[in-house]
């Protein structure tokens, strides 16, 4: 049993975390390259913030949208 840990422990230290510890080691180089990935994440999150604002915007201009006052059958 004490085989199946560590064999869990090689594959995530010596596998599955490579990638972060290149990372690492490029931030220590170019700190701009090591954060392109935050970066381009933040970018992609804003890009579907705005889509999703203009698709509410474009349901609102055409009285789409359900503005009841009870928003429950129970009210």
């Amino acid at each position: 049993m004490k085989d199946f840990f560590y064999a869990i422990q090689d594959l995530f230290v010596n596998v599955l975390f490579q990638p972060l510890d290149a990372l690492r080691a490029l931030e220590l180089k170019s700190w701009l390259a090591a954060n392109a990935f935050s970066w381009i994440f933040i970018l992609i999150g804003m890009g579907f913030f705005v889509y999703w604002m203009l698709q509410l915007k474009s349901f609102s201009d055409n009285n789409e949208e359900d503005k009841s006052i009870s928003s429950h059958s129970f009210l």
